[in-house]
């Protein structure tokens, strides 16, 4: 089975960075800290301008794309996937915006270097935007995507099932073809009936 993973939010805890590195971020910036976890964009999650948010990227980017630890058991589950004959797809969204100017168009350099060095398995690696993740999951026949953006989760799910990795800000998104999940054996375990048709 082809299999549909995510960067940002699935193998990276982002929203932990997130409010780790934000509430940081307030702080050295002199920003009163309101927080509204169940938004997806930091602007909105912190009460940002654009501006702020920008430079809280352009800080705190590099460390977050090169430095984070992937999710407990995200490593090991993926190679047991592909040991029992699965393909793995990885399509991210992951684009330039935020990346400082000496080290802006590096990345995708950045991002399979970190693949590498945390040994996360995988056959192809797709760089897209976020509307054409779907197109993407289309084209290679994948079956099921691990997902956990609101808008991605919503927009796959109309044509192929969805595993939304919780999180603050998806928690309210629900629908027949998304099956929620807390943590990688979760994840495994979905798969697993999936492919035995329960």
């Amino acid at each position: 089975m082809n299999i549909g993973i995510d960067i940002d939010g699935v193998l990276l805890d982002l929203e932990r960075f997130a409010l780790d590195y934000g509430t940081k971020f307030c702080i050295e910036e002199n920003i009163d800290i309101k927080i509204n976890v169940q938004e997806y964009y930091e602007a909105l999650k912190f009460n940002w301008t654009e501006e702020q948010e920008n430079k809280f990227w352009n800080k705190y980017i590099v460390k977050y794309f090169s430095e984070s630890q992937p999710r407990e058991f995200a490593s090991q589950i993926i190679k047991k996937l592909r040991e029992e004959g699965n393909k793995i797809y990885i399509i991210t969204a992951r684009d330039e915006e935020g990346l400082p100017k000496e080290q802006y168009g590096k990345s995708q350099e950045i991002t399979k270097k970190w693949l590498n060095e945390n040994n996360i398995e995988y056959d192809k690696l797709i760089f897209v935007s976020d509307s054409e993740k779907l197109n993407q999951c289309i084209e290679n026949d994948v079956k099921i995507m691990i997902e956990d953006s609101p808008t991605n989760i919503k927009n796959i799910s109309t044509q192929i099932p969805v595993i939304k990795f919780n999180c603050g800000y998806n928690e309210n998104i629900s629908g027949s073809n998304i099956i929620t999940a807390y943590g990688w054996y979760q994840i495994y375990e979905i798969i697993n009936k999936k492919m035995k048709g329960e």
